[in-house]
C-alpha cells in the first residue's frame, strides 16, 4: 500500500521544504502550490474508489460498464483518467497494487506485463486504449 502513495508524499515534503526554506516569495508559493496540486493527480485521491477485480466484474456486468485496471503514478493512466472526466465514475476502477487477482488478470491479457490502463469491456480487453474511446463507451 506504501508505494501507491510514494511519490504523493515525496511532492509534498519537496513542497514543504520549498515553503520552509524559501522567503516565501511568488517564486516558492507558486512552486509549492503546482507540487501540491500535481501530488493530488498522481495520488489515487484522482481516481474513483477502488474495488476489488471480483467486485469489478460482477458490477461491470450489472451495470454494463467498462473495468479500467490502472495503478497509481502511472501517466497514461492519469491521461485516461483526465480526459474521461466526470464520466469516469461511470466506469469500475481496479488499482492493480491493491490487488494481486487484478495484477494477475492484466498480465494475463498482456504477456505477463502489468501494462495500465487496461480496459475490459465485457470479456474483451484493450490495453492502454485512446482516452476519447472510452469516452465513447461511458456515455
Amino acid at each position: 500500500m506504501w508505494r501507491t502513495w510514494i511519490l504523493s508524499a515525496a511532492m509534498v515534503a519537496v513542497a514543504a521544504v520549498v515553503l520552509l526554506t524559501g522567503a516565501f516569495d511568488v517564486t516558492s508559493v507558486v512552486t509549492a502550490v503546482l507540487l501540491l496540486a500535481l501530488a493530488w493527480v498522481v495520488s489515487p485521491l484522482f481516481f474513483p474508489h477502488h474495488v476489488d477485480d471480483a467486485t469489478a466484474r460482477r458490477d461491470a456486468a450489472a451495470r454494463g460498464v467498462p473495468v479500467v485496471y490502472w495503478r497509481p503514478g502511472c501517466t497514461f493512466c492519469i491521461r485516461l483518467r483526465a480526459t474521461v472526466r466526470t464520466r469516469a465514475r461511470r466506469a469500475v476502477w481496479v488499482n492493480i497494487w491493491r490487488d494481486p487477482a487484478a495484477a494477475a488478470r492484466v498480465r494475463e491479457v498482456n504477456g505477463g506485463n502489468e501494462t495500465v490502463p487496461t480496459v475490459f469491456v465485457g470479456d474483451v480487453s484493450h490495453t492502454n486504449p485512446d482516452p476519447r474511446w472510452l469516452r465513447g463507451q461511458l456515455v
